[in-house]
């Protein structure tokens, strides 16, 4: 009777096809082509200290590994989702012991390199400092903005891209001799590439899953249908916390603010079937109807606030729909940021300013002291004045320059506006230069 216990597991497909050499990796040719940065430091046997910045399954591991292998040094890996302080110093100190009893370089390879808090980062840096080890971090967020500068001033850093469909398709024929002697059509093997979305260990995997499963049903080749039939699409790259969420936010506002309503409803897509919440997108929604087009057509926000009413009742994937029609009417929409403009200028000014008194003119007077003391005596009430408007008044603190942060665009229901604004300018002018005379 077998010992299941005691047998071995057998490595999964994307751990046997690991590649062994830089020849052997496939793609990152924009590092590891010829004379590029990598592939120099892989060829002359001198290994520097780097961060890989890349979406899951493109090879930061890989890499790390051959790093140590090129320059015949200790590998050492930790993953910063589990590893403290502590697992450092060990490595430290591993590094330590290699060095004094086989004069051996270390390369340590930290995976998720962003998950370090800045004092675990800064464990690192006397020794990556010294050349007891050569670091290799990989992430998958933005390194500017998730490692401290102490760390990337002594680490370069390189971005890995998502494998191609024609990578990906390299990767297959490496993997058919390792798959029980099945095959997959041509149209099968583009939807797995479609369900992998660049990533090279996922499109292992699935390739794994497929083979299997045509094996155990008999099969050595196998068609779109069964393809589908034995996989589920994965979500699309997303994190709803990482960079790819506010990479991809950023498209769908730029797009938007652009008038493209079909790149806009693309990013909302890919947005939506990678795993961002509705009601978050209905909120950014309403944010670019106040930021980008605001009173060249103040529709705009109430139809994102309907869109976000209608998503909150009925939910996915009715509800996007609404999220869909609203962000088609932002992107037509005349476009103006003055509002958004003048807000700025006027939170800046008061910030910087100093707390100016209100003028005695404008405060109200609901007790008799209030009223010997001149409160809301020269107050002109606007509707009495001719057109409902008190020509020449100020309503500013005394001292504060003349100013106009709001300036209206020429588009949409602020061209309107700016005609009525410069009518009433018109009028603070001639009123005061009656005065005047």
């Amino acid at each position: 009777m077998t010992d299941l216990f005691s047998s071995q597991p057998k490595p999964p497909l994307a751990e046997l096809l690991r590649p062994r050499t830089i020849d052997e990796v496939i793609g990152q040719k924009h590092l590891l082509g010829p004379g590029k940065p990598l592939r120099l430091a892989f060829d002359a046997g001198k290994m520097h200290s780097f961060i890989l910045w890349g979406p899951p399954g493109v090879g930061k591991t890989t890499l790390g590994r051959l790093a140590a292998s090129a320059t015949n040094s200790h590998f050492i890996a930790i993953s910063a989702v589990l590893a403290g302080v502590k697992d450092i110093r060990q490595a430290i100190e591993e590094a330590r012991d290699v060095l004094d009893g086989q004069s051996r370089s270390t390369v340590l390879f930290v995976d998720e390199i962003h998950r370090f808090n800045k004092a675990q980062q800064d464990a690192l840096l006397p020794h990556v400092e010294s050349g007891l080890l050569t670091l290799v971090g990989g992430t998958t967020e933005h390194p500017g903005i998730e490692v401290n500068n102490a760390l990337l001033s002594r680490a370069q850093v390189y971005t890995l891209h998502p494998l191609s469909s024609e990578e990906m398709q390299f990767l297959y024929e490496r993997a058919v001799p390792k798959l029980n002697g099945v095959t997959l059509e041509l149209d099968a093997t583009d939807l797995l590439k479609a369900f992998a979305d660049g990533d090279g260990r996922r499109f292992l995997n699935l390739l794994e899953q497929v083979s299997t499963a045509a094996s155990g049903a008999g099969l050595v080749s196998v068609d779109l249908e069964f393809a589908k039939n034995s996989t589920s699409p994965s979500l699309r790259r997303f994190d709803k916390g990482g960079d790819t969420h506010y990479e991809q936010i950023s498209a769908l506002h730029k797009s938007v603010r652009g008038s493209n309503p079909d790149a806009a409803l693309y990013w909302l897509a890919r947005m939506l079937e990678g795993g961002a919440e509705g009601r978050y997108l209905a909120r950014r929604l309403v944010r670019m109807a106040v930021e980008d087009i605001g009173l060249a057509d103040p529709r705009a926000m109430q139809v994102t606030l309907n869109a976000a009413e209608v998503f909150d009742r009925l939910g996915s994937p009715e509800g996007e729909l609404a999220l869909a029609e609203a962000t088609v009417y932002l992107s037509v929409a005349p476009k103006s940021n003055a509002v958004y403009v003048a807000w700025n200028e006027v939170q800046a000014f008061v910030k910087a300013d100093g707390s100016r008194e209100v003028p005695v003119h404008l405060r109200n007077a609901p007790t008799k002291l209030m009223k010997k003391m001149g409160y809301g005596k020269q107050y002109r009430y606007a509707h009495d004045e001719p057109h409902a408007y008190a020509a020449g008044e100020n309503y500013f603190p005394e001292a504060v320059p003349p100013t106009s942060w709001y300036v209206p665009t020429d588009r949409g229901l602020e061209q309107k506006i700016a005609d009525k604004l410069k009518w009433l300018r018109d009028l603070d002018d001639e009123s005061r230069a009656k005065d005047k005379a």
